[in-house]
């Protein structure tokens, strides 16, 4: 599989298999996603709390990365902590990401994880080291919740547009009141009078009878 960018999960990987994430586990999973793939860009994202969980032995190592532009971390307070930085990069750089989530927050925003290739996971194995494999996302609450809440925000705003394109012409039928009160004359139908009767004008039925002579003339 040819990699141009891939966005690398740095606090799941650091994490695999262990309790608390380890900057050198993760610094071997890359080297050897590196060397397996050769990848044209490497992007690695870690949570912000990440310098401090990791062992005291390795935070300086950490900084070093910082600083060299090694590892990345989100913008303080960012909604969706590193998933969303993460997933956001990934989605603007059309890049493979590796890692062992399955997002399901995310599902129905980035639909894309489902394709085949775009969501890579890795694991250690004694005598062999790191075997990545292309995954597909686990489904679950969550997942089922984000795509139903992302179906409702697209139905919305399709409303909301045809709402505005069809208000948006500039001529509008007038109401037949205001047509009335234009000068517009409704149609008249002349009905055949039995009798001689006198001139006469009544209201019937919200309409207005004239009877001339020997004719009905309805309005």
């Amino acid at each position: 599989m040819t990699v141009k960018h891939v966005v690398v999960d740095g606090s799941n990987l650091a994490t695999e298999g262990r309790t608390l994430p380890s900057l050198r586990q993760l610094d071997e999973a890359v080297r050897a996603y590196l060397e397996e793939y050769k990848p044209e860009t490497t992007t690695v994202i870690v949570d912000a709390s990440f310098p401090n969980r990791v062992d005291e032995s390795e935070r300086d190592a950490f900084e070093d990365a910082i600083g060299a532009g090694e590892l990345l971390t989100p913008p303080a307070g960012v909604i969706g902590r590193g998933d969303a930085f993460l997933l956001q990069i990934a989605d603007r750089a059309n890049a493979v990401v590796l890692s062992n989530d399955s997002f399901q927050e995310f599902h129905g925003q980035y639909g894309w994880l489902f394709d085949q290739g775009r969501l890579v996971g890795g694991k250690p194995v004694p005598h062999v080291g790191w075997v990545f494999m292309e995954r597909s996302p686990v489904r679950g609450p969550l997942s089922r919740r984000s795509v139903s809440d992302a179906k409702k925000a697209a139905k919305t705003a399709s409303t909301a547009s045809k709402a505005g394109a069809e208000g948006g012409g500039t001529s509008r039928k007038r109401p037949a009141k205001a047509a009335a009160s234009t000068g517009t004359v409704a149609p008249t139908k002349i009905m055949a009078c039995p009798a001689t009767c006198d001139a006469l004008q009544t209201y019937v039925g919200g309409t207005v009878q004239i009877q001339l002579g020997c004719l009905t003339i309805v309005r």
